[in-house]
């Protein structure tokens, strides 16, 4: 397992890598955050990108959102995956900022998770990006690369590797490092194909030593 000293010298190189680390969500406003993060589970922020400028222009607030059939919205995000239960989510959603938040978006991890289609993924997302809130929000590439790393076991739960990743990364960094661990797994340390050989983290990976049959005993 990496200590917390190693932890936060792999963050710091994954911050040279990618110096402009940041949201990759489009969004003028806490709102449309909230929305294409919930439109962005199992699908690429890319994809969102794509769908969210009609959706906004057509429902620019949770009044409007909120009063919207399925299908207008289907119609909107229908190259999504999971298109349908993403609909009503966002416009139950909708409703709720209208009916129990006078139509803001909370700023509390209790008061986002009471929001249909958000858990704490996605609030940790819109605490950090819109409200500049100390959070890591672990989606797949945050887990992977906390897995690889032996930051974290690769037993634990989503939930463990956040917690692991707070222990080890002083609060301050928690946003910087969640979008850098984002676009080291997405652009590098990708799935099926990292970028081992070239990677500047190579001598803290047992993974991609072992991938590379350079594995030593430590």
């Amino acid at each position: 397992m990496l200590s917390k000293a190693k932890t936060l010298e792999a963050i710091e190189i994954m911050g040279q890598m990618f110096p402009d680390a940041r949201c990759e969500l489009n969004h003028r406003n806490p709102f449309e955050l909230l929305i294409a993060t919930i439109l962005s589970a199992q699908t690429t922020d890319v994809s969102v990108n794509k769908v969210t400028p009609r959706l906004f222009q057509l429902y620019p607030n949770p009044v409007l959102l909120s009063q919207v059939s399925i299908e207008d919205v289907i119609d909107c995000i229908r190259t999504l995956g999971l298109y349908k239960n993403k609909a009503k989510n966002i416009i139950l959603c909708a409703q709720q900022l209208v009916a129990n938040f006078n139509g803001q978006v909370p700023q509390t991890h209790k008061d986002l998770e009471s929001l249909s289609g958000v858990g704490r993924k996605t609030a940790n997302v819109v605490l950090s990006v819109a409200f500049g809130v100390p959070a890591i929000a672990v989606d797949t590439h945050v887990e992977r690369v906390s897995k690889r790393l032996r930051i974290a076991k690769e037993s634990d739960s989503v939930k463990e590797v956040e917690e692991t990743l707070m222990k080890k990364i002083p609060k301050k960094l928690w946003s910087a490092a969640h979008h850098r661990m984002i676009f080291f797994g997405r652009y590098h340390c990708t799935s099926r194909a990292p970028k081992c050989q070239s990677c500047p983290l190579l001598y803290l990976c047992q993974d991609g030593q072992n991938r590379l049959g350079l594995s030593k005993k430590k």
